[in-house]
């Protein structure tokens, strides 16, 4: 019996000392916690740390104490600009939109405005892509400089990375035949047409080795085996670009992109930025039967399970959050040749998506209305590009089938509209 209660004394006696070396720990813990700044395990934010807003919720969002979020905005501006230089600084920064004011009126229901729209205080966070006034002081600058090499750099063997005498840099697109420049330069000034910023400047140039543009480069165009005197296209080249996967909402396995909150709520507001340009990019490909890109990995998905978790094709993204839709010679003239082997595909992608931009649904609608399409971008085309006319437009039937596509987007619009407005 005393052998009993000796065993039972030292057994309580070892459970008490667990006890409070597990009381001494937990205290330890959070001592060493709160001398770190951080909160226990659920905490939202640190105190004493700048908050990364790129990596929190919007409703996250709402909770950062005011000094935090103009800490972190003016860090943000800072980071942004150090990436370029200081012509792009404008292009290609949050700059001051992301104002820690306008950060602290936000609202959950400001997501989404009139039904199916992205809001405008949403809108206004968004980075500012390739402004007109870029795109013509770079126009200007291009067909007044010298290019002075040409080397690989630019995806396929057949493009060339220019570099100009002032030491900025162009892609250089050299087509089989027509159909691709026209598709490339058409393209960038269809976006133009409906205000979409996301594609790089671009210009025609003429082949001219004897000509002051060219001439420095002859060895190089004859060893490249490109024809005297073609048509190319010229696009501003953009440094430090990654790739872009496509958003969970685009993918098979999900039901699409639609102005429910629930499912955007819980975004971050990077996230949520970047869904409104893809919502731009699903659009412009749509018009533009481009098959290149979105589309391109929906109908690899038949042997590629896994295609939508690698980098999109021709989309890319700068250090500060703008998408660049590059490489869109497959937009407009051969996109439409090949339209019946991609159409139910094209079809598939645009009905995922059923939240849009208020400018350029409006734009849509404009162009639906006034039925007048061939002729705007036309007059668009031939203002801003002095080769227009050598290298031609696209034709009656083409230009019809841009009609009908606008069409039908508009019609997509409002039966979005329809199904979601009184949500």
């Amino acid at each position: 019996m005393r052998f009993v209660s000796a065993n039972f004394l030292a057994l309580f006696f070892l459970c008490t000392c667990s006890c409070v070396l597990y009381v001494w720990s937990r205290l330890e813990d959070r001592l060493g916690r709160h001398k770190r700044g951080l909160h226990g395990p659920g905490a939202l934010f640190a105190y004493g740390k700048s908050v990364d807003l790129s990596a929190r919720t919007f409703r996250a969002l709402l909770a950062v104490p005011v000094a935090q979020k103009s800490h972190q905005s003016n860090k943000t501006d800072s980071h942004n600009s150090s990436n370029t230089g200081a012509n792009k600084k404008k292009h290609f920064a949050h700059a001051a939109k992301t104002t820690s004011n306008k950060l602290d009126t936000f609202r959950l229901t400001e997501i989404l405005e009139d039904g199916i729209f992205w809001s405008h205080r949403l809108e206004d966070h968004l980075p500012v892509g390739f402004s007109e006034e870029h795109a013509r002081t770079w126009r200007h600058r291009a067909r007044g400089n010298l290019v002075v090499s040409l080397e690989p750099g630019c995806g396929r063997v057949s493009n060339q990375l220019a570099t100009f005498s002032d030491g900025s840099k162009a892609c250089v697109r050299y087509g089989i035949n027509a159909d691709q420049i026209q598709g490339e330069t058409l393209s960038y000034y269809l976006a133009n047409l409906l205000g979409i910023t996301n594609i790089p400047p671009s210009i025609l140039s003429r082949l001219n080795v004897d000509g002051e543009q060219w001439g420095s480069v002859r060895l190089r165009v004859d060893s490249l085996q490109w024809s005297a005197g073609a048509i190319v296209s010229l696009t501003e080249w953009v440094a430090n670009l990654t790739g872009v996967v496509t958003p969970a909402p685009l993918r098979q396995e999900s039901k699409g992109l639609h102005p429910l909150l629930a499912e955007l709520e819980n975004r971050t507001v990077s996230e949520l930025l970047e869904l409104i340009q893809w919502t731009d990019l699903i659009i412009f490909d749509y018009l533009t039967a481009n098959f290149d890109r979105l589309v391109s990995n929906l109908f690899s998905l038949q042997w590629d399970a896994r295609v939508m978790e690698r980098d999109t094709s021709n989309l890319l993204r700068t250090p500060s959050g703008d998408l660049v839709f590059i490489d869109n010679e497959a937009g407009l003239v051969h996109g439409y040749r090949v339209l019946d082997m991609w159409e139910r595909y094209h079809s598939t992608v645009l009905s995922s998506v059923c939240l849009f931009r208020k400018g350029t649904a409006k734009r849509i609608t404009e162009l639906h209305r006034s039925r007048d399409t061939r002729m705007r971008l036309l007059h668009l085309y031939q203002d801003r590009e002095p080769l227009a006319t050598e290298l031609g437009f696209l034709s009656d039937e083409h230009a019809r089938t841009l009609q009908t596509r606008i069409d039908r987007l508009h019609q997509h619009i409002q039966n979005c509209r329809d199904k979601y407005s009184q949500l």
